[in-house]
């Protein structure tokens, strides 16, 4: 009787998800975007979670009034809820448009070059404007990844996402890379064949590799760093930001150096702390753009 229920329950959700994404859909991208943001602006600040996100900015940014983290958490929700109503309409969205909904690309150079250079490739971002974009953005430079990702709960609804990820790509086919141990070794298998791998590197990683952020000790994932020493391949940093409504700008920057010392343990916390050194200064320049509503750093530093 449990599991019917279960299944009963994912079945309503899926047809819940389903319904918003296709409502959604049938919006104009900007129209859609706008929506779900003022809705998401209007209950996530309400909701428990946003606690996680006052202390976080407590932590990292002391120096915020109460009322400048209150502005941010509203900023993050309204992010939150353009990222989803944007969802529908990645794959329809149009480069270097004049004005209205579509994205340009800032340091394609780099991708270029890349895509001419040949071998592996590992771009590195985080959860930062509306990320979804940055994969279809950067295959239409020459330069397709593929990517790990967390399965949502419910099978159906992970199928929806899934399919919206893939419309996205259009007729670049790439692999996605469940998150655990399975999906590691499948992409340094990739990798090692010179295939290309992005990864959002912004939440904890509880077996991890202890760096900073923002000042705080924190658990990091140094596969990047690690895959990238191992095989002397570039890792180019990108980030999504928001000029509006279904407007976007991917930003790619220049390859980060590659540490020598001869320590290999040494060189990947070096570059694994390079790498969120360079979060930060974008996290910074627009806090509202990143999505501070996980536990970023150690349970200590969240206990009442």
């Amino acid at each position: 009787m449990a599991a019917w229920f279960r299944k009963a329950g994912q079945w309503l959700e899926a047809c819940v998800a389903q319904g918003l994404l296709a409502f959604l859909g049938r919006m104009k991208p900007e129209t859609a975007s706008t929506f779900a943001g003022a809705l998401a602006r209007g209950i996530g600040p309400w909701l428990p979670v946003s606690h996680v996100a006052e202390r976080n900015l407590e932590l990292a940014m002391p120096e915020l009034t109460p009322r400048a983290r209150r502005t941010i958490i509203c900023g993050v929700w309204e992010n939150l809820g353009r990222t989803v109503g944007e969802l529908p309409h990645i794959a329809s969205l149009q480069e270097n448009t004049r004005s209205g909904p579509g994205f340009e690309v800032q340091g394609a150079d780099y991708l270029h070059e890349q895509a001419q250079r040949g071998g592996p490739v590992l771009l590195v971002s985080g959860h930062i404007g509306n990320w979804e974009m940055l994969p279809p953005a950067v295959a239409r430079h020459g330069l397709p990844f593929a990517s790990f990702y967390r399965a949502a709960a419910n099978p159906r609804v992970d199928a929806l996402i899934r399919t919206l990820r893939d419309e996205a790509m259009g007729e670049e086919k790439v692999p996605l890379f469940a998150k655990g141990a399975k999906g590691a070794r499948e992409a340094l298998a990739y990798v090692a064949r010179g295939g290309r791998l992005g990864m959002l590197v912004d939440q904890k990683m509880n077996d991890g590799l202890e760096v900073t952020f923002f000042g705080k000790p924190a658990m990091t994932a140094p596969a990047l760093a690690a895959m990238a020493l191992r095989y002397r391949c570039p890792v180019i940093p990108g980030y999504v930001v928001r000029l509006g409504p279904a407007r976007l700008r991917v930003v790619v920057e220049a390859p980060l150096p590659l540490p020598d010392t001869g320590d290999r343990q040494e060189d990947t916390r070096l570059l694994t702390q390079a790498i969120n050194d360079r979060l930060e200064s974008r996290i910074r320049q627009r806090p509202q753009s990143w999505l501070w509503l996980h536990r970023r750093w150690p349970k200590s530093c969240y206990r009442v």
